[in-house]
C-alpha cells in the first residue's frame, strides 16, 4: 500500500498494482518525484478538475455571472478586431487565413485566461456536474447559468458591435477588413451555421478539457484550437454575434434575420457540439471508473484513514440539505 500526494495537497492510499513490481529500483527519491511530475493526469482526474470548476460556477450569484459574462462578450470582440486588422494589412495570399486565425484567438485568450464566463466554455464545465447528479435542482442551476451567461454575452457583443459601427474608433482600413469578414459569415445558410457551430462547440469543449493537463502550454492550446475555428471557417455563437450585430447596426441585415438566421443556429450547434456530444463522451469514458472507485471504498463501520490522508469530499451541487448521489473524490490526481 502506497501513499500518494494529490493535486490539492491531501494524501491518499493507493493499492499497489502487480505491474509496479517491474518498476526500476535504482532511481533516487528525486528522480521518482520527477517521474511523478511528468505523468499525465488520468481522464478521471481531468474530469474531476473540470467537474469541480463546474460546481463552483453553478454556485455563483447571478450578479457575478452577469458581469463576468458581459466582460466576456466585450472582450471576445477583440477576436474580430484582430482578425479584421490582419485581413486588412496582409496581402491577398493563400497563407493569409493562417495568420488571420492567430488574430482570431486574441479574444479567447483574454476571456479564458481572464476567467470570464463564456457561454460555449460552460457548455462543458457546467454540464459535467449535472451529468453526475441529474437532479431537478441541478438542472435548474444549469438553466440559470446558461440563460444569464448567454444573455450577458449577447449584450456585450451587441455593445461592442454598436461601437464598431460608429467607425470612429478604428482606422478605415481595419473597419473595411472587419466588414469583409462579417459579410463572409452572413453568406451562411441556417443549416450551414448549425453544422459549423457543432464542430466549433466541440473545439471549445476540447480546450476546456485539455487545460487541466496543460500546465505550461495553455496559451498554445487556446491559440491552436480557437484559431482552427477561424481557419476552417467554422462558426462560434459569441464571436460570430459580434460580426452579425455589426452588420445589423450598419443596416445590412435585419434584426429578425440576425437572431433567427444566424444566432439561433449557431447557439444550437455550439450546444450540440459542446454538451450533447463532447460532454457525454467525456462523462462516458470515466463513468465506469467512478463506479469501480465506489466499489473499492471501505465498508461502513470500518476504520477510516487519518484526516491527513483523507481526500476532501466531493463538493455538492447547489442543493442545500442534499448530499450528492455519487462520490468520485477518492480518486487521486497525479
Amino acid at each position: 500500500m502506497a501513499v500518494r500526494k494529490a493535486a490539492d495537497g491531501t494524501q491518499d492510499e493507493v493499492v499497489d498494482h502487480p505491474l509496479e513490481d517491474d518498476a526500476p529500483t535504482d532511481l533516487s527519491a528525486q528522480e521518482h518525484e520527477q517521474v511523478e511530475e511528468h505523468r499525465n493526469l488520468r481522464p478521471l482526474a481531468v474530469y474531476e478538475v473540470i467537474r469541480r470548476e463546474g460546481v463552483e460556477e453553478l454556485r455563483r450569484p447571478v450578479a457575478s455571472l452577469w458581469w463576468s459574462g458581459l466582460a466576456a462578450g466585450l472582450s471576445i470582440g477583440f477576436s474580430v478586431v484582430a482578425e479584421g486588422a490582419l485581413h486588412a494589412h496582409l496581402p491577398d495570399a493563400p497563407w493569409r487565413p493562417i495568420i488571420e486565425s492567430i488574430g482570431y484567438s486574441l479574444g479567447f485568450l483574454i476571456v479564458i485566461l481572464g476567467r470570464y464566463q463564456l457561454f460555449t466554455e460552460i457548455t462543458l464545465t457546467a454540464v459535467l456536474p449535472v451529468l453526475a447528479d441529474p437532479t431537478r435542482t441541478a438542472l435548474a442551476a444549469l438553466a440559470r447559468i446558461w440563460g444569464v451567461v448567454f444573455a450577458a454575452n449577447m449584450v456585450g457583443t451587441a455593445i461592442f458591435a454598436a461601437l464598431l459601427s460608429t467607425r470612429v474608433i478604428l482606422p478605415a482600413e481595419i473597419d473595411a477588413g472587419i466588414l469583409a469578414l462579417s459579410r463572409e459569415l452572413a453568406t451562411l445558410t441556417p443549416t450551414d451555421a448549425l453544422v459549423r457551430g457543432i464542430v466549433a462547440g466541440w473545439l471549445i469543449a476540447t480546450v476546456a478539457w485539455l487545460l487541466p493537463s496543460a500546465e505550461h502550454s495553455r496559451v498554445i492550446i487556446i491559440v491552436a484550437l480557437t484559431g482552427l475555428i477561424s481557419l476552417l471557417q467554422l462558426s462560434h455563437v459569441v464571436s460570430g454575434s459580434v460580426e452579425i450585430f455589426y452588420l445589423t447596426a450598419l443596416g445590412e441585415i435585419g434584426l429578425g434575420k440576425a437572431l433567427g438566421g444566424f444566432i439561433l443556429p449557431l447557439l444550437v450547434g455550439n450546444m450540440i457540439g459542446g454538451s450533447a456530444l463532447f460532454a457525454l463522451l467525456a462523462y462516458g469514458q470515466v463513468k465506469d471508473e467512478m463506479k469501480d472507485d465506489e466499489a473499492a471504498a471501505p465498508p461502513a463501520g470500518s476504520r477510516k484513514p487519518a484526516p491527513a490522508q483523507t481526500r476532501q469530499e466531493k463538493p455538492a451541487l447547489p442543493n442545500p440539505g442534499r448530499q450528492p448521489a455519487k462520490n468520485v473524490s477518492r480518486e487521486t490526481m497525479t
